[in-house]
């Protein structure tokens, strides 16, 4: 072989590796924006489609990931229409990061304040840690979820003497939830659902409120139409009677990248975190990726009351995070 066919023999393997290199490059970058296209164009398109979407939208703001790994694939295969797909995809997903719905003061003045307090204790394991935080923040209204009999047992015990109005659904597991009030409770029907929703009308200083415990089964594979219908039941309390003011709160197994919980915050409520400045704070799974988790436990009130001071507590032997809102509740809001 000549030196001549030893160097075109050379340039040519060169050329197969760049050419290689390029390919997988390419292949690289449109798997990861097509995956990324299709949960961003269900988020586009307000649907929540099927499994694993809902799963996934879950976790939408961490999808700039793939696609920034997608943008780098096409720089190494010179890809530029895929380049130019990825920018797209990562000015949608920007778009969708941002705080979702209606923010604005309540007409009136302000006519009661009070503190609400939410916590789902999984399975009931944390109801000692919850029990500690309520006489240390001293929170006017307290839902719990996954209270099973002994939280219960434990909550009646240990809280009655200064919560002495409580509306509850007994279950074992993650069935059972409870509302604890210092203020007097007249009962209502609740909410259907496979987990206990208990609702209730508060005296707030001679103001009515309605509370309603908020609990929809998580969207598992196959069970995302029972999730959608009972965030639709949670819905009809709101518009039952769209001028009285509400409060929901609890773990809605959802959030602001779901368009079964946008739905919800259509039909007049605002998240009380993002009123009061903390959008997106993670409280789901708090134990395994507390950085990297969803917001799915809220506080949403109707369009009478203001927030202020949200705050998430960890407590221990839960994957949620305990959130804490001071609320007030305005005339002719």
């Amino acid at each position: 072989m000549t030196a001549e066919t030893a160097e075109w023999a050379d340039a040519r393997e060169e050329a197969g590796r760049r050419s290689g290199k390029r390919r997988f490059g390419g292949w690289s970058a449109a798997l990861l924006f097509a995956g990324v296209s299709v949960i961003v164009g269900c988020r586009a398109v307000g649907t929540d489609a099927v499994t694993p979407v809902p799963q996934l939208l879950a976790f939408l703001p961490w999808l700039l990931v793939p696609t920034a790994f997608g943008l780098l694939f096409t720089l190494l295969a010179r890809w530029w229409p895929g380049a130019v797909w990825g920018v797209v995809l990562l000015g949608l997903l920007a778009w969708f990061i941002e705080p979702y719905g209606k923010t604005g003061a309540p007409a009136g003045p302000p006519v009661a304040e009070f503190r609400v307090m939410t916590s789902n204790v999984e399975f009931g394991r944390a109801t000692a840690g919850l029990v500690d935080a309520v006489r240390r923040l001293k929170p006017d209204v307290v839902f719990v979820q996954e209270c099973e009999y002994t939280c219960d047992a434990l909550l009646r015990r240990e809280l009655t003497a200064d919560y002495p109005h409580r509306r509850a659904v007994a279950g074992g597991g993650s069935e059972g939830s409870v509302i604890l009030s210092r203020f007097p409770l007249k009962g209502t029907d609740g909410v259907p659902g496979t987990l206990g929703m208990p609702g209730a009308v508060a005296d707030v200083d001679g103001h009515a409120v309605r509370l309603q415990l908020a609990h929809p089964m998580p969207p598992l594979p196959g069970q995302v139409d029972v999730w959608e219908r009972e965030l639709r039941g949670l819905r009809d309390v709101v518009t039952a009677d769209p001028t009285a003011p509400v409060v929901l709160a609890g773990d809605f197994n959802a959030s602001q990248d779901h368009a079964a919980f946008r739905r919800l915050l259509d039909s007049g409520l605002g998240d009380a975190a993002r009123l009061g400045g903390a959008h997106r704070v993670p409280t789901w799974p708090a134990r395994t990726m507390p950085t990297f988790g969803a917001q799915i436990d809220h506080v949403l009130v109707s369009r009478q009351f203001a927030a202020d001071r949200p705050r998430f507590l960890d407590l221990a032997d839960t994957d949620h995070r305990t959130l804490v809102v001071d609320l007030a509740l305005h005339h002719g809001g």
